[in-house]
């Protein structure tokens, strides 16, 4: 390490002019500032303001115009480097959290960290935007398999052919009794035929008997030849022949019957089968240790790839040009010892402890303890009831814990998952750092908020939540808006026992917690509020009127 620049805000994303004398930084907050670094000096040269929790900054061919990720925005926003302002922003599905541009600049590829539907459906699975950079307007919407989610990265080849996303392939329709062979979670990426503007397939990037937990980041060789992929949870890297992977995808017939059709020769393998198969990568990858904890980020230089370790804080390179080297580390910094919190936060995201390395605690919560917006059948409460993934925000404030109140606190909660989930024994130690981990999180401020205050319209729906009209605040009262109690809703569906009673969430960071209720059955908080609220048994709203369910809605969703 030769310099350090510090930053305002924590540096979520960089991308360097082709000159080099240019850094561009996105620095998150809840007003998050570009800043734009002489590498010659280090010194910060200017700052530009974007939106909520800027990331993945992505510089067009020209070095004219800047792209930024504004994840709780949920948009792109464009930015002109030479006015040093943005000039537009578009609108995107949910929390984009990567991004990548075509060599031509025409195509701009936006990688979604969650899907932004109900979570009961048959089909849950974020997506891809395609967004048309001349336009400033999304063009395509790309969807991936069932189960995709918790997208991290895409990264496109030189040729501006394909591209790979990076996300995990869960299996959430099937009940949590064991994690062999992927069976609650597989790790996967996906390949995007960009000329065609849809999916080519998924490929796992497990083993048989081996989990690769967390896929993160991606990158492509500069000659193509080679993808790089680090598993975030199990501290390895991915290196993958790109010319057989596609060669491989492109030659599979598209059906099954279209497989038996070919006899052996097709080896009864259909592009369908590709994201169950365990095994499609044998002899297409080196699977690696990067002697390093937690890889979150992946560049190539000539030969050799650098990985950044999140947890470790350091650097491993590789060598490509010599495949039996290990990886080798530099310090980022002088070696200190980490703190409980942050020995609970590594442990929250570590897949090597679990049975086989399949998943880790963020595989359901997320990398910050918050939602997947899919639906779990645990078996804390019986079999065949799913009930959708709660934040943990303040989960040891609010007892007990889980959607049923099965668990009597969250401690309890933390070591049944230890157990049950990650079908591990740990030290007792590794719990309590799990516990403090998870009480030092705190709420992020809501997108809808206007310099940091109530809009006009929530303040009119905080007055609607208020009353005793709506009679909102009887149970979600209080400074953590719930009363800690249950309550039978009447949101109990086919798979749940009648009348049953469910517990009454906090609301605090409720905007970021979607979809919404016990089964994930609300994609929005409008659809908590008429359409699963028949009975008006949580909160009294079927009085209101169209532009009162708004207010109370923008109430709600700026807490």
């Amino acid at each position: 390490v030769v310099r350090v620049t510090p930053m305002p805000a924590s540096p979520l994303g960089l991308t360097l002019s082709s000159d080099g004398a240019s850094l561009y930084v996105t620095c998150a907050a809840p007003t998050s500032t570009v800043c734009i670094v002489n590498t010659a000096t280090g010194k910060i040269a200017a700052t530009i303001p974007t939106g909520h929790t800027a990331m993945a900054p992505v510089l067009s061919p020209d070095g004219r115009t800047l792209y930024v990720c504004n994840r709780f925005d949920d948009a792109v926003a464009i930015i002109d480097l030479g006015r040093r302002r943005e000039v537009a922003r578009v609108k995107v599905a949910r929390e984009p959290i990567a991004a990548a541009l075509t060599p031509d600049g025409r195509s701009l590829l936006v990688a979604h960290h969650l899907h932004h539907g109900r979570a009961d459906a048959e089909f849950v699975a974020a997506s891809v935007s395609v967004i048309d950079t001349a336009r400033a307007r999304v063009a395509k919407e790309i969807q991936l398999p069932n189960g995709s989610g918790l997208l991290r990265d895409v990264a496109i080849s030189p040729d501006g052919k394909f591209a790979c996303v990076t996300h995990q392939l869960s299996r959430f329709q099937l009940p949590t009794t064991q994690l062999d062979r992927g069976w609650i979670n597989t790790n996967a990426f996906s390949v995007i035929d960009i000329a065609r503007g849809e999916l080519l397939n998924t490929v796992l990037l497990d083993n048989v008997s081996r989990g690769a937990a967390n896929p993160w980041a991606a990158a492509w060789s500069a000659d193509g030849r080679t993808i790089c992929v680090t598993h975030a949870g199990t501290h390895e890297l991915s290196i993958i022949d790109a010319g057989a992977l596609l060669a491989k995808l492109l030659a599979l017939p598209s059906t099954a019957e279209a497989a038996a059709a070919l006899g052996d020769s097709g080896g009864g393998r259909s592009a369908a089968d590709v994201p169950n198969d365990l095994t499609f990568l044998v002899g297409l990858r080196r699977r690696i240790n990067v002697e390093g904890i937690g890889p979150r980020a992946v560049a190539f230089a000539g030969s050799k790839v650098y990985v950044a370790n999140y947890f470790s804080d350091s650097l491993s390179v590789i060598d490509l040009a010599i495949p039996a080297r290990a990886a080798t580390a530099i310090p980022l910094g002088p070696k200190s010892e980490m703190s409980v919190v942050r020995t609970g936060e590594m442990l929250w995201n570590d897949a090597s402890i679990c049975f086989q390395g399949w998943q880790s605690c963020s595989s359901c919560h997320s990398s910050d303890a918050r939602v997947d917006g899919l639906n779990w059948d645990n078996l804390n409460d019986g079999i065949a009831n799913p009930k959708n993934a709660k934040s943990l925000l303040f989960a040891h404030r609010t007892p007990p814990a889980m959607w049923t109140g099965v668990r009597e606190d969250a401690p309890m909660a933390v070591r049944a998952g230890i157990k049950h989930i990650l079908f591990t024994v740990r030290p007792p130690e590794d719990a309590v750092a799990l516990d403090r981990y998870l009480e030092s999180l705190q709420p992020i401020p809501s997108p809808r908020l206007v310099k940091g205050k109530l809009s006009a319209a929530a303040q009119r729906g905080q007055k609607l939540f208020a009353s005793d009209a709506t009679a909102c605040a009887r149970c979600h009262t209080g400074a953590l808006f719930t009363d800690l109690k249950l309550y039978d809703v009447g949101t109990a569906a086919v798979f749940d026992l009648p009348a049953e009673e469910f517990d009454t969430p906090t609301l605090v960071e409720l905007w970021r917690s979607a979809p919404y209720l016990h089964d994930g059955s609300a994609a929005t908080v409008r659809d908590v509020l008429t359409t699963r609220n028949r009975w008006n048994r949580h909160g009294v709203t079927r009085q209101l009127n169209a532009p009162q369910l708004d207010d109370l809605a923008e109430y709600l969703l700026s807490l």
